[in-house]
């Protein structure tokens, strides 16, 4: 099937590039960029859905690669949609949504990019993969190259969490521990990167990373068979948000769909960047001159550890989906991240890490100030796995009842339920 991938145009100027552009920022001004598709004119309905696959690609005629025979054998995609309307009642929604991406093969979104990637870097002969991750990002490159037997380097702050370490190493990825936080990570790897040649995965750095996750709208439109009011989103770097923004955008401008959803940029207030500035640009009141935005660092220390960002690498773009969606950003305690973790797994059966659950948090305070109205229909992206951060869930999951060994005993303790 032939690509409808049609070049690059960049997020802070708007400048062009063509299909052969070899490079992953705007030469004009450093910015990064978006892939673009030409889209095809009167075709048959349903041209965009491959019924023979059970992934994200699914949708490869909106998507920019082209040899699937290139792509991991592994499923990424085509997560669960989950109606959760005991979940929903606690924050007064009466439809709401969670849609699961922990049961990707990495038990984590960041397959959907990395599947892409994947298939980007061998197309282009890549000899090695490599980018910068708090984790996740990192275990899911790592996991999808394993598959296909493809070298993969890793770096990390050193304070990552284990599990996720432990993912990387397992998957035979070389990983570096950077003694230092995610920035510092990520700088590093995109000096080496630089010097050596290797394929750059890094967050926002790469435009393949937002092709990938813009399928998760993509799915959310064909299992909700609408599209929703809201889609709430757990950020850090921004590139999920604006990857899922892309998605519906794309949606649109391929006459799939007629409008577009708002998009709710849920954060940590101790790593709130992109929220502050879509504050700022919403107060002023007028239409942003966007080579005139800039995203402010913030000294981030949330223990979401995932969505814990001093510079967010693709904060231009998060802030973009958040304004032009018509949607809202909000921020929460780690207080309330944490306590969304069982929330979310006693009100829908799905247990999250605490950057996911953060989409949670968030969205029950933008419901309780009234910008998510009750009536309205909402998707909450779960967008990480709870078993990716134990040591997270244990501070706010309660400690197991201690009992004898006998029948008294814990009949005694269960006294009271049916």
């Amino acid at each position: 099937m032939k690509t409808t991938f049609s070049g690059y145009r960049c997020f802070r100027c708007g400048t062009e590039q063509g299909t052969d552009f070899n490079g992953y920022v705007c030469p004009a001004c450093g910015g990064n960029l978006e892939v673009r598709h030409a889209w095809p004119q009167g075709a048959p309905d349903g041209w965009w859905i491959d019924e023979s696959r059970r992934d994200i690609f699914r949708y490869r005629a909106l998507l920019p690669v082209s040899d699937l025979d290139l792509a991991s054998p592994l499923r990424v995609g085509m997560t669960p949609l989950y109606d959760a309307p005991r979940l929903g009642a606690k924050a007064g929604l009466d439809r709401l949504f969670i849609k699961d991406d922990g049961q990707n093969p990495s038990a984590s979104f960041k397959d959907r990019a990395g599947a892409v990637a994947l298939v980007r870097a061998r197309e282009t002969d890549a000899a090695v993969l490599c980018g910068a991750s708090t984790g996740n990002a990192g275990s899911s490159m790592a996991c999808l190259a394993a598959s296909t037997g493809t070298p993969c380097v890793i770096f990390v702050p050193e304070k990552a969490p284990a599990a996720k370490i432990a993912q990387l190493l397992i998957f035979g990825a070389k990983v570096l521990a950077v003694q230092g936080t995610y920035d510092d990570a990520f700088d590093l790897c995109m000096a080496v990167c630089e010097e050596r040649g290797w394929f750059n995965r890094n967050t926002g750095h790469n435009p393949f990373t937002r092709e990938g996750k813009k399928t998760a709208a993509f799915e959310i439109y064909e299992q909700l068979g609408r599209i929703p009011d809201w889609v709430s989103v757990p950020t850090g770097d921004g590139n999920i948000i604006a990857g899922i923004w892309k998605g519906f955008c794309d949606l649109k401008e391929a006459g799939i769909a007629d409008r577009t959803p708002k998009m709710l940029c849920t954060q940590s207030e101790l790593s709130a960047s992109i929220s502050r500035t879509a504050w700022a640009l919403q107060k002023s009141g007028s239409k942003p001159d966007w080579t005139q935005v800039d995203i402010e660092p913030v000294q981030a220390t949330t223990v979401a550890d995932s969505i814990s960002v001093d510079m967010p690498r693709d904060g231009l773009a998060a802030v973009r989906a958040v304004i032009e969606s018509g949607g809202a950003a909000v921020t929460v305690p780690d207080a309330d991240i944490l306590a969304a973790i069982p929330e979310i797994a006693r009100g829908a059966g799905v247990f999250a890490e605490p950057a996911a659950s953060c989409a949670w948090a968030g969205l029950k305070k933008a419901a309780a100030d009234g910008i998510v109205k009750p009536d309205e229909t909402v998707v909450c992206m779960i967008t990480g796995n709870g078993l990716k951060d134990v040591a997270g869930a244990r501070k706010t999951a309660g400690e197991p009842l201690s009992v004898a060994a006998t029948i008294e005993a814990a009949m005694a303790a269960t006294d009271g339920l049916a």
